[in-house]
């Protein structure tokens, strides 16, 4: 058995410098756009470097042009205006003291949120060209082949950026799919794994569709693999990752769906990998259900054996351990080892220190490699 690799799931911390830059372009204030781009190139060159530094087999840019990984689609797509309603998760409502300390302490990011408000059209395909030419450039700099983009699934932008303009939310979705896929098709001609992030699959029930049933909430599920399919029909799913996420963050998830519940709709995506979520500890028990749920062989499974809202550093050997747990259900050659989430969400915001990313990477690197000697 060889070496179980490791990767994360994208999203890193931006410099001072570049994240008020994000939320002056997110404002629509104007900024210095030669500068912008200046930076961006700068700093993903810079997080590429840190990653490979510190041992990660699959790196990403770090989502460093983007405000959220979601939102991002408004400034590439027409059709968007306004401001949305903000929902809190529903776990936050159950403790509004907690909710009202987060929102305090500026926990809440304040970026645009618009909604779809027109027909959705194509405005701005120059920032995916300068997204995937900055990442090629730093590969080839850190002399590194293994690398993979986010992009925002058609679910979790209709979740974020809710539609007001075509006849169903369904429509809405079947738009998306069809914008999205020249995104999506352009990521893998350039030689980059494609990652879509899909808390449209889990997060979404406890905060966008808490007023659903559960029932109700799974049938949406599906349409939003449907049209996750229906965008990515003619890429090989060998290159294709999906994100499955319950929030970024530190508080009850006692509404959280369970996995077993979502997880054999999302095996239905035309994908190989699946990055779940396994270290936070209302998901830690999960690896469980692949005790009666079978996972076809062209599919991996990357946990989360790192957390991303503490800033506690990871022993290896927990590290270890949390992938041998994984061993005893998921074949060793269907495991990649990952982190919860993004470090670095929305820009500027993440409850982990820079540094300590960086630390929590290693020993996530240092865990695979213990791990990769025992199974």
């Amino acid at each position: 058995m060889g070496k179980i690799k490791t990767t994360h799931v994208g999203s890193l911390p931006r410099s001072y410098e570049l994240s008020d830059l994000l939320f002056k372009k997110d404002q629509n204030q104007k900024i210095d756009l030669n500068k912008f781009d200046k930076i961006v190139t700068r700093d993903v060159n810079e997080v590429v470097k840190k990653q490979i530094d510190v041992g990660i087999d699959i790196v990403s840019d770090g989502e460093m042009s983007k405000i959220s990984y979601a939102t991002y689609v408004k400034d590439r797509l027409d059709g968007f205006s306004g401001e949305s309603e903000r929902k809190a998760p529903k776990d936050l409502d159950d403790f509004p003291s907690y909710k009202e300390r987060i929102a305090r302490t500026g926990g809440t990011p304040k970026y645009t949120r618009p909604c779809c408000t027109s027909e959705l059209k194509v405005k701005d395909k120059s920032s995916l060209t300068k997204d995937i030419g900055n990442f090629k450039e730093a590969l080839s700099k850190n002399n590194h082949k293994s690398g993979f983009m986010n992009a925002a699934s058609p679910g979790v932008i209709s979740a974020f950026l809710p539609n007001k303009f075509y006849k169903n939310d369904d429509e809405y979705l079947e738009n998306l799919s069809n914008l999205m896929k020249e995104e999506y098709e352009e990521i893998i001609s350039n030689g980059i794994k494609l990652q879509l992030d899909c808390p449209d699959l889990a997060l979404a029930r406890h905060m966008t569709f808490k007023d659903l049933s559960e029932k109700e909430f799974l049938v949406r599920a599906e349409k939003q693999i449907e049209c996750l399919n229906n965008a990515v029909k003619n890429i090989d799913s060998s290159n294709i990752r999906l994100h499955i996420c319950w929030g970024n963050y530190e508080g009850p998830h006692l509404h959280d769906i369970p996995l077993e519940k979502i997880m054999p709709i999302a095996l239905k995506a035309n994908v190989q990998t699946y990055l779940i979520e396994s270290s936070n500890p209302r998901h830690s028990h999960e690896w469980q259900i692949f005790e009666n749920l079978k996972v076809p062989n062209d599919k991996i499974i990357a946990p989360g054996v790192i957390d991303s809202t503490t800033n506690f550093v990871e022993h290896p050997e927990v590290v270890k351990n949390r992938i041998l747990t994984f061993s005893k259900v998921i074949d060793a050659e269907q495991l990649l080892a990952g982190t919860d989430c993004g470090f670095s969400t929305f820009a500027g915001f993440g409850n982990v220190d820079e540094n300590i990313v960086y630390k929590k990477l290693e020993s996530l690197v240092k865990g695979s490699e213990l791990a990769s000697k025992v199974i």
